[in-house]
């Protein structure tokens, strides 16, 4: 067992006590073209992540030619995250535990935008401020819905000296304040990771195009029509006792980490799990964060855009737009906020050859990350969809291996 003095969860020797597999949910692997010796090294890899006590619970879909291929967790959705007492009642997690996605939400909301322009409602090539006027300000009048939604809007950080996270909780002040800032960038030039600003912009020429909230137009644009019991911003207080907590777990993260880290969230790195855990959070529609939804919900969402905007025989997207929201916005840039090469589309994290995000020769993988530690992914070379939620919030530490682990064991599986 891990001590505590690491900020680490206590890990159990045994690691079936705290394992669980939805074995009638999951395909014979053969079916599926893939063998059982792939299964278990996925597995695997997933244990030895679980093993580096910085993940209280761990959740990994896997779908496979529009198929369930794995539906598994292991480790505690809540009391055994480092500060929790020793002998507590902690809780084991299942495939079905709901999980917030964080920025792993920008892509459900970025197809929600998708699906409102393929109604009608709005072009993507228009303005922002043809639909929200107020954001033409100080200098922004000519970026475009596209641009915003490839993170070249401009506005990557919280205008504000001291950032309070209850910015978040208040939709009409944070819409102001976003359309009153002036650009750090020239609107649709430059790529800065947007980690929260962009998702209210959008999610208010949402509202100003069709008259709606947030969560009625997800439920009937995505959630409805893909099945799904959770798959909306926050959660209803009823059913907040499923919800997995998030923790901040691992050392505190080293400058320019750290710094790198405030500037695109707004407070310290290890402050945010301990903002998720605020009722106001959950109350709250966050399009860029605050999404709850289990793995396999997740894996539903993204082989639904692997089948071009099809699912059990509903055309959810017509094909050309789920085909778009996967195609390069741009050029591989620097990103000025994360400090890396990223390859963006129009709201979505675009995989790399020979190796990237999404592991080896995934250039046309398409996904997102959220808080660094969740990671969900369509790969249409494989025809797979992946959803690897976790709750522990480390910045820095041997766990980055361990989740590069996980992937390469993914992306080992062969070719659809």
């Amino acid at each position: 067992m891990f001590g505590r003095r690491r900020n680490l969860i206590r890990v159990p020797r045994d690691l079936a006590t705290v394992t669980r597999v939805d074995q009638a949910a999951e395909a014979d692997p053969a079916s599926l073209g893939v063998s059982d010796k792939d299964v278990r090294r996925i597995w695997s890899s997933i244990e030895h992540l679980y093993r580096g006590g910085t993940q209280p619970f761990v959740s990994l879909g896997i779908w496979r030619r529009g198929e369930c291929l794995v539906k598994r967790s292991i480790g505690h959705v809540s009391g055994n995250a480092p500060g929790d007492p020793v002998g507590g009642r902690a809780v084991v997690g299942t495939p079905d535990t709901p999980v917030c996605l964080f920025s792993a939400s920008k892509a459900i909301t970025a197809v929600l935008i998708h699906q409102l322009a393929e109604q009608g409602y709005l072009s993507l090539e228009a303005p922002v401020a043809d639909y929200v006027p107020e954001f033409a300000a100080r200098g922004k009048h000519r970026v475009t819905v596209s641009e915003l939604l490839a993170h070249r809007g401009g506005i990557p950080r919280v205008p504000m000296r001291k950032p309070d996270p209850a910015i978040l909780f208040d939709w009409d002040a944070a819409v102001d304040m976003l359309c009153r800032a002036k650009p750090l960038h020239r609107g649709g030039k430059q790529v800065a990771y947007h980690a929260i600003t962009g998702g209210f912009i959008l999610g208010e020429i949402a509202r100003r195009v069709t008259g709606q909230e947030l969560r009625p137009l997800l439920d009937q644009g995505l959630r409805t029509p893909l099945g799904l019991r959770h798959f909306t911003y926050g959660m209803a207080p009823k059913d907040r006792h499923e919800l997995a907590q998030d923790a901040f777990t691992g050392p505190v993260p080293p400058w320019p980490v750290g710094l790198i880290a405030k500037r695109a969230l707004g407070v310290p790195f290890e402050k945010v799990p301990s903002i998720s855990t605020d009722p106001r959070f959950m109350d709250a529609v966050i399009p860029a964060g605050n999404i709850v939804a289990t793995a396999d919900e997740v894996c539903r969402f993204y082989a639904m855009l692997l089948q071009d905007g099809a699912w059990q025989g509903t055309q959810v997207l017509k094909p050309e737009t789920a085909q778009r929201i996967r195609m390069p916005s741009g050029n591989r840039q620097l990103d000025k906020t994360l400090m890396v090469p990223v390859r963006f589309s129009e709201g979505l994290l675009l995989g790399d050859n020979p190796i990237g995000l999404y592991g080896r020769n995934c250039s046309d993988s398409f996904g997102h990350l959220g808080f660094i530690n969740i990671l969900c992914w369509g790969d249409p070379k494989r025809d797979l969809a992946v959803s690897l939620l976790t709750t522990g919030k480390p910045a820095v530490s041997t766990h980055l291996y361990q989740l590069a682990r996980v992937v390469s064991s993914i992306s080992r599986i062969p070719d659809a």
